[in-house]
């Protein structure tokens, strides 16, 4: 971890220190309010829940400690996506879509977009590069890709986009804050489905919008504000509550996935491992530029379908579940879900436990589909 991560880390339980008056809790207080008292003019306070909360603004100010620059909650990662999207777009543009990405964002612009005027096109993340951006108003990456783990280089992206007058949108939901810097590497805004990592502990959907432009970060909140996509003051205290152990969780997350994907890509049941920080992936090289760590996200193909759900099912320290970044070590047959993959492809999720007592379990159950 780098100086600046460690001070952000370090940083990040005490941001409402210089807040508290005498007496004051040190934990977040859960403001419930759909109302507030404001009598006369009541600019510059809450109002109405629609507008702003205080839970909000504790996460939010979370959140920009983390991404360095403004943000803006919402309920789920798709509603931040949403608001880039809806905030931003108008009839005529066209965007640029990885068509190895989370699916849902896809699905977004073909059963919406399009019927607003809004055409896309989509390129597979590891030569998003190739055909350049003229004619985009927006291009929008993931990377690493979910789930295939496919890594795209985002300073050369935001260069070329940039001169083609394209706005760069990167979702970083595998990686957070801890793992990548988009906005250092030259995109113009970040979104990130905070369900995964941030909170972590797999009871809530939420999304964040990062941008240092103030005019992307007003377009937003107006869209929020105007359509309702407003996160409950509840779910903005579970991610607050998750967020002040982000960085030891993440830490153990993506250094067991380091020991168990060199082991992974040696068992004789698996074929085409994903892992980053792999030597030998296609991505290695680029991930270690670009990337702080290599994230806690690895994915390979069982020989079969049912191979692939019996090693799921059957492994003791495994959740069959779909998302990823919880304390539990959880995986997935990604092709049920409609990605573009083989039929045994699984994708593995390392959690929180010891990581030798995970490598025994996942042995264990691997060794029986191979039997």
């Amino acid at each position: 971890m780098s100086e600046t991560a460690k001070f952000r880390a370090a940083a990040l339980p005490h941001l409402r220190r210089g807040r508290l008056a005498k007496g004051a809790p040190i934990p977040l207080p859960l403001t419930m309010a759909a109302i507030f008292h404001a009598p006369g003019d009541a600019t510059g306070f809450d109002q109405y829940g629609r507008f702003s909360n205080p839970t909000w603004d504790a996460v939010e100010h979370m959140l920009a400690h983390l991404e360095d620059a403004p943000c803006v909650a919402f309920p789920s990662g798709m509603a931040a996506i949403s608001a880039v999207f809806f905030g931003l777009l108008k009839s005529g543009d066209r965007i640029l879509l990885p068509s190895d990405g989370y699916h849902t964002t896809r699905a977004l612009a073909e059963r919406f977009l399009k019927s607003f005027g809004v055409a896309y096109d989509v390129r597979p993340t590891s030569t998003f590069l190739d055909g350049g951006f003229d004619g985009y108003r927006l291009a929008f990456v993931e990377t690493p890709a979910n789930p295939g783990l496919d890594i795209c280089d985002i300073t050369a992206v935001a260069e070329a986009a940039h001169k083609a007058s394209a706005i760069l949108v990167v979702d970083n939901t595998t990686m957070t804050p801890f793992g990548q810097r988009p906005l250092d590497l030259g995109a113009d805004i970040v979104v990130a489905a905070d369900t995964k990592a941030p909170n972590g502990h797999s009871d809530v959907l939420f999304g964040h919008v990062a941008s240092r432009n103030a005019d992307i970060i007003a377009a937003v909140t107006d869209w929020r504000e105007t359509s309702g996509a407003i996160p409950g003051p509840f779910e903005a205290w579970l991610v607050h509550r998750g967020l002040e152990t982000l960085d030891v969780r993440f830490d153990r997350m993506c250094s067991s996935a380091e020991v168990l994907a060199r082991r992974l890509k040696d068992h004789p049941a698996i074929s085409g491992l994903r892992f980053p920080g792999l030597e030998s992936d296609p991505s290695h090289n680029l991930g270690h530029a670009q990337m702080e760590r290599f994230g806690f996200l690895i994915s390979f193909v069982l020989a079969s379908e049912d191979k692939a759900e019996d090693f799921i099912n059957n492994c003791a320290l495994m959740q069959a579940a779909t998302s990823f970044g919880g304390v539990h070590t959880s995986a997935e047959r990604r092709a049920k879900r409609g990605d573009a993959v083989p039929p045994g492809f699984v994708r593995l999720s390392v959690g929180c436990e010891p990581v030798e007592e995970l490598w025994q379990a996942i042995e264990a159950s691997l060794d029986g589909i191979s039997g």
